[in-house]
Parts: C-alpha cells; structure tokens; sequence
C-alpha cells in the first residue's frame, strides 16, 4: 500500500508539519522533552525521522530506540545515533523495556480496534513514565481548506488512511475506559495536542483491563487485581473489604489454573 508523500522524505515530512503547527511546532517537542530526565532509556513509537531525538533528547544523554512503519525514517533515527526500529504496531508482541515510552500524534492511526492495546503495550513495558501526546484539535477539521486538506491527504504512512481522530472529550473517556488515571494532563501551546502522562504500570498496584474478559489484572503479572487498586492508596496497614483482597475469594478469571493462579495451557 503506497504511504503519502510526506512520509516518503523526511525534510518534506518536517515542511508539512511546520506548516500545519506554524509557530507552535517546537513548542509541541518541548513539551514532551520537559517530561524526560538526563539519562532516561527512551521508546518513541510512531517516531517519524526521530525529530524528538536528533533536536532534543540527543542533548540530554538519553538511550533513544525509535520504532516506525517507514525503513526510510528508521534508517535517518540510526544516522543520527539512535537505535531505529522498522515496526508495525499493530502486530501483537511487547515492545522494547524503557523508562519512557512515548507517542506523538499517531494513537490515532489504531482507531478504532488497536489503540486501547497498543496503550497497554507502552505502559507494560515503561519503567518509569508513558507519555502520549495527541491531537484533539484536528488539522483534518479546520476552516482553512487549504490545511484542511493537505492534513486529511498527509496522514497515511502506508498502512491505509485514518480518517479518526480524538478530541479533548473522547480522549478523556478513552483512558477513563482504559481503567487508568493519567498523572498529568494537559494542552501543548497553541491548544492542538493534549499530553497525557501516566506512571509506570509497573507498581505493585497498576493495573489494565484484560483484553480478552475486560477484568482488571495486574499489568505485569497478568493476574486479577482489585478494582480499587485504581483509586487514591488504601491508608498504611489497611486492606481493602472487597473479596479480591483475599485469594481465596478471589474471583476467577476463564482459563486461570485453580492451584497457581496462572493461565491453564491452551
């Protein structure tokens, strides 16, 4: 499937999106890179020529892999002394371990079916922090044709066009959807993006929706969780009522091994 042409050159790639941020462009990396410490590990998934890398995180010492559909943008992010990844998101397996794991403008490219498991795919293999920054002020529905156009033609990057895209609203129910409650959230300058920022999923009370039951587990274990774990902390020494605090009232998940808790064999 042939990609748009902007994803076919990365300085063209860049052109377009100064011409549909405007002044807003830098300010739109900025405001991901004032998330990330000196030192920290990074995935970028959807990482495009690995602008975020080679102006900004290049500077601060950070261990960047940046994943991306398009071998050209991946062979540009190596060049400049990152690690490239050519990677189709929607292929179901984890994704490399970092501190950070981010996403700039491209949840939207899973819409409808892949967006809820790519986000608990970030947040199962981040360390310390996840950090998504989407559009919920879309170029797509400007008044002005011209950006209108050129940002509903631009967004393919060769796996099909996406004519979906959030806004503040459904970006809010989504992760409320997700069972998680983001950090930080807010507005990059200019109001087009909004980031949302959420801690590891590795604490001892993270937790995700099951894809297949909808139930809570563990993010990393895989294990049923309870529904509060979500909420504000339980004060020291004090355990919550509800029989999921206790395994042997525990309900059990389809397919959970009754002596381990594990998955049975398929």
């Amino acid at each position: 499937m042939s990609k748009s042409l902007v994803y076919q050159n990365a300085l063209l790639y860049e052109l377009v999106m100064i011409a549909l941020y405007g002044r807003h462009y830098w300010a739109r990396y900025r405001s991901v890179v004032g998330l990330i410490q000196k030192g920290w590990s990074v995935v970028e998934l959807c990482c495009g020529p690995g602008v975020l890398f080679d102006r900004y995180l290049k500077g601060i010492g950070v261990s960047y892999t940046g994943i991306d559909v398009n071998p050209r943008f991946v062979a540009r992010v190596n060049r400049c002394g990152g690690r490239g990844l050519v990677w189709d998101l929607h292929e179901d397996r984890p994704l490399p371990e970092a501190d950070a794991v981010v996403m700039q403008a491209s949840l939207y490219q899973f819409l409808p079916d892949d967006a809820s498991h790519v986000v608990r795919r970030m947040l199962a293999s981040a360390r310390r922090r996840v950090v998504i920054a989407e559009p919920v002020r879309n170029l797509s529905d400007a008044r002005v044709p011209m950006l209108s156009a050129l940002a509903r033609r631009q967004t393919d990057p060769g796996l099909g066009a996406r004519p979906l895209r959030f806004t503040g609203p459904t970006l809010d129910a989504f992760f409320a959807d997700l069972g998680l409650r983001p950090t930080r959230s807010f507005l990059t300058p200019g109001g087009r993006e909004q980031v949302v920022v959420s801690t590891s999923s590795r604490g001892p009370s993270a937790t995700v929706p099951d894809r297949r039951t909808g139930s809570l587990i563990s993010a990393t274990s895989g294990q049923p969780r309870c529904p509060h774990s979500t909420l504000a902390s339980l004060p020291t020494g004090i355990r919550c009522p509800c029989r999921w605090s206790n395994p042997r009232s525990r309900p059990r998940l389809p397919g959970m091994n009754s002596r381990r808790g594990g998955s049975s064999p398929g």
